[in-house]
């Protein structure tokens, strides 16, 4: 189930404290084929069958050992600031590897929305320019335009999705020469449509538009090379796909648009260098983004996980899980539900209406030990199949969901 950050909070604290467990054996969540050769690093499968990455992924134990040590360090030995900044250096550098891109075009910033407000705010946006958004795209940007509505006077223009997909066609009716931006989810959260990140950055760059995009739902899982697709800008947070942790989220924006996309705000770790006392010169690339102290225990769970990630292979990861996530789909619409993921659709998350009450598939899913997250007030599931997923845990969810029709 999804919860809000309070909920999260108390229900974390109380499951510490209580040790609870679900109703399922270790040998029964780890049983089963291992394609990527993976789950063993993942401790979650000893007592879940998770399919809830979409939400928070569990970190392999790779990660786990690298925020430990940093922790360890701190307590007993604390890390020198050259270090710590060195680890920084790493993470902007694995992710340039990563998604196509070179490290001068990559910045620390702290979660995926921060990218967008940097943006915007460097953009300068005024009466007559409008942004479109689609509706499959996250609350916290539709929150960012209206505020710009009402503050600077733009016009926000939405795309209805049908039948679960926003089409290119229905963006290009919206688009103009006024649009300044055209900004989507690269994987919807809500039913893990992916967008086509081609047609539309050719879209907008049509009508000299930028393209965002929120690619937390993609990026770790989907293949993404910025040098074949003419993405502008974009941001991932750490926790889900990446398989790292919170309070990081690489941003990336294109070499040539560094100069279009200033500082927002000032700090100490934007200056390259103080030629002289009271003097002092700028990042001129993404570093310049990121302006004051990072949660460097996030910095070293971001290092290990791009390591980890960059060692399986994306390209491996993706050949997995979306035919996996194809199988799910099907089957689920072969039980007779009704399935929001448009067929054919090709990302690692699955969406569809179980019919029954929300408490009574709550407690269907616990009790099978199957960890999704229940949405839209727990009438639909929503599943994310992860690297370490395999056919026998879409067979245990296959297995709770056909209950719910009995």
């Amino acid at each position: 189930m999804e919860y809000s950050r309070r909920e999260f909070m108390g229900l974390a604290s109380a499951a510490v404290a209580s040790g609870a467990a679900p109703a399922v054996s270790s040998a029964q969540s780890t049983a089963g084929d291992d394609p990527l050769g993976v789950r063993a690093d993942f401790p979650v499968l000893d007592r879940w069958t998770y399919f809830n990455s979409p939400y928070i992924a569990p970190s392999p134990q790779r990660v786990v050992d690298a925020t430990v040590a940093f922790h360890q360090a701190k307590a007993t030995d604390p890390i020198s600031l050259g270090s710590m900044l060195a680890e920084e250096r790493a993470v902007r550098e694995q992710f340039a590897r990563l998604v196509g891109a070179s490290p001068g075009e990559i910045g620390i910033l702290s979660t995926t929305s921060e990218g967008e407000n940097v943006v915007t705010a460097a953009l300068g946006l005024r009466p007559g320019d409008n942004v479109v958004i689609d509706n499959l795209h996250y609350d916290t940007t539709v929150f960012l335009y209206n505020h710009l509505v009402e503050r600077n006077g733009i016009e926000l223009r939405i795309v209805e999705h049908v039948d679960g997909e926003s089409s290119i066609d229905d963006f290009a009716r919206h688009v103009d020469e006024r649009t300044r931006i055209v900004s989507v989810s690269w994987v919807s959260h809500q039913n893990g449509y992916r967008q086509d990140l081609d047609a539309l950055a050719a879209l907008a760059h049509a009508h000299d538009a930028y393209l965002y995009v929120d690619a937390i739902q993609g990026v770790g899982a989907l293949q993404l090379d910025v040098r074949e697709t003419a993405v502008d800008f974009f941001t991932a947070g750490g926790y889900k796909w990446l398989l790292g942790g919170f309070g990081i989220a690489p941003v990336y924006v294109r070499e040539a648009l560094l100069n279009e996309i200033g500082m927002d705000r000032i700090g100490w770790r934007q200056l390259e260098s103080e030629p002289e006392p009271g003097e002092f010169r700028f990042y001129e690339d993404a570093r310049k983004y990121g302006y004051a102290t990072p949660a460097f225990g996030a910095v070293y769970q971001m290092r290990a996980a791009l390591d980890y990630l960059l060692d399986v292979g994306v390209e491996r990861i993706e050949s997995h899980v979306v035919p996996l996530a194809g199988v799910l789909s099907s089957e689920l619409g072969a039980l007779g539900f009704d399935v929001l993921t448009p067929a054919d659709n090709r990302s690692s998350i699955v969406a569809f209406r179980h019919g029954v009450e929300a408490d009574q598939a709550a407690a269907a899913f616990d009790r099978g030990g199957v960890k999704v997250s229940l949405r839209e007030s727990g009438s639909q599931v929503r599943a994310g199949v992860a690297l370490f997923n395999n056919r026998q845990d879409v067979d245990r969810l296959l297995e709770v969901a056909a209950s719910l029709r009995t």
